[in-house]
This record gives C-alpha cells, sequence and structure tokens, in this order.
C-alpha cells in the first residue's frame, strides 16, 4: 500500500469531486452581476396575479370604475332631478325618510326651470326671476308703494338664501334690473343692525337677500313676514374653498332649521316655489378611482 493512502485511511476512496477536481490555482472569472441594494425589489410575476376555475390568470390590481361627482347647474336639470335633489338634501340633513305619501307631496312644478339660454351668474338672476313671474313681474317686483289689504309691509315676493353675507350681496347684485323702484333689502348680521333692518322693514320690501340665522331671527321676532312670499331662491354658487349652503354644517342646520319652520308647509301647499341657483354636484358618469373627488 502506498504511503500517502495509508495516511488517508488505507484504502483508495472516491474523491467527494468525482473525477473533477477542483482547480484553486485556475484565474477566477469576474463578477458580472450588479449587488442588490436594500431598496432593490424582486418582482414576481405571479404576485399580483389570480388563478380562476378555468386555469386563466388575472391580473389582480384592476382598475374599478365608480360613480364619481360631477357639477352640473340646475338649468339642465329636469323638474324631477330638482325636485330629487333638494328632497335628498332635505332627508340626508334631518337625518329623516320620508314616506312615500310624504314623498308626493312635493310636486315637480314647485321647483321653477329657468331658462335654458341664460346662464346662472349671480348676474344674471334679475333675468331668471322675471321669466319666473311671467307677465306679473313688473306689479310684484318693482312697484314701491304700500297697498292696504293687498300688500303688507315687510312681506318680500322673493327671498334669497345665501351662505354669507359676501356671498348675499353678490346676488343682491345680479336683482339691480328690478330694485331701481323699490330697494331691496340686506337681511344679514354683517355690519347691520337688526334694529335697522326691523325699522326698514316696516316699508314695502319686494326683495330681500340674506343669510339664514339673521332670516329667522327677523321671523321670530314677526318683523319680517311671508304673507306675500312666492319665491325662495337657494344660492348653490360655491365660495373660495368650494363650499355652499348646503355644504357648510353650520350654515346647512341653520337653513333647514329655517325651512322647517317657516317654508315647508308653504311648499306643501304649492303656496311657495324653491329656486335652486347655481351649480349643484350631482352623480354624473363613471370614472376611474383617481378621477372621483375627494
Amino acid at each position: 500500500m502506498a504511503p500517502g493512502k495509508a495516511a488517508r485511511g488505507g484504502k483508495n476512496k472516491p474523491s467527494k469531486y468525482g473525477k473533477k477536481h477542483p482547480n484553486s490555482f485556475a484565474p477566477r472569472k469576474p463578477n458580472t452581476k450588479k449587488p442588490k441594494t436594500k431598496n432593490a425589489k424582486t418582482k414576481n410575476p405571479k404576485k399580483n396575479k389570480i388563478e380562476l376555475k378555468d386555469n386563466h390568470p388575472v391580473e389582480k390590481d384592476l382598475k374599478v370604475e365608480k360613480p364619481i361627482k360631477t357639477v352640473v347647474t340646475s338649468q339642465i336639470l329636469s323638474p324631477t332631478e330638482r325636485r330629487k335633489f333638494f328632497v335628498d338634501q332635505f332627508q340626508s340633513a334631518n337625518g329623516i325618510k320620508l314616506s312615500s305619501l310624504e314623498l308626493e307631496s312635493f310636486k315637480d312644478s314647485y321647483f321653477p326651470k329657468l331658462s335654458e339660454s341664460i346662464s346662472q351668474e349671480t348676474d344674471n338672476l334679475g333675468k331668471h326671476i322675471k321669466d319666473v313671474f311671467g307677465s306679473s313681474w313688473k306689479e310684484v317686483l318693482c312697484e314701491p308703494q304700500l297697498v292696504e289689504g293687498k300688500v303688507d309691509p315687510g312681506s318680500p315676493a322673493v327671498l334669497v338664501i345665501s351662505a354669507s353675507a359676501i356671498k348675499s350681496l353678490e346676488m343682491l347684485r345680479g336683482l339691480r334690473i328690478l330694485t331701481k323702484d323699490c330697494q331691496a333689502l340686506k337681511l344679514f348680521s354683517k355690519h347691520l343692525k337688526i334694529d335697522e333692518q326691523v325699522a326698514l322693514l316696516k316699508n314695502r320690501v319686494n326683495i330681500a337677500s340674506g343669510t339664514p340665522s339673521r332670516i329667522k331671527k327677523l321671523c321670530e321676532m314677526e318683523a319680517l313676514g311671508l304673507s306675500r312670499l312666492e319665491v325662495v331662491v337657494l344660492d348653490m354658487h360655491t365660495d373660495v374653498k368650494g363650499l355652499s349652503l348646503f355644504t357648510l354644517r353650520q350654515i346647512r342646520d341653520e337653513f333647514w332649521d329655517l325651512y322647517k319652520c317657516y317654508f315647508h308647509q308653504k311648499v306643501l301647499q304649492g303656496s311657495l316655489r324653491v329656486c335652486l341657483y347655481g351649480p349643484i354636484p350631482i352623480q354624473s358618469g363613471r370614472g376611474e378611482d383617481k378621477s372621483e373627488e375627494q
């Protein structure tokens, strides 16, 4: 037996490398692979796929189309859509569900359709109001004198309700063509004392514009009358933050409180019409998630 074999155990054992022995002196090949970074993520093509029964792979993260809100002006909505929008807001803000009988009390005719040929910018409000009153607009909206037994003092025919004093003034500027002979009243608290407003309401008032809280206060004081009121204009225009009469929570609650106390029964009886003036956000169209409004 060779001495080398005896030193290794005395038997000719097969090498663990088989017939191929590693050549430790052979030059190493350069490593061409890029080193892995900590932030590198390995992509698994099977990760975002699910298998269906018919074994067809389908992408898991598909974009699902959802309804999105689109701002649409009320002039292109049908009377039924305007009524539905108002009733939905009424139910949502008050946390109630009207019965089918109560819903039938709201007629489409209580929500007048405005001219489609005139935009609903604040400057055009006077033109729209003339159309709503028809041939009687001049007698009802422009005459300055009190008529005993027919025209009560402090009782406007048109009442414009806005979310703020600034918005109220903008709406009044659009009514200038109707207020040359009989001045419109400003019914908000900014820079105006309530005693001054009470004094002015002792005269004939055809048009008034204000905020819900001050209007309700004057009604409670019986200074503001509602015997002549035919149209309530709800200013749907938004402020710089995109908020409006129905989206500012405190103002919204004040409006619906005013509505329930003084307007609701008149609307159901058909003696008072509600004019939605300005852009109305409604569910319209379909789009991807990223298109949905926040």
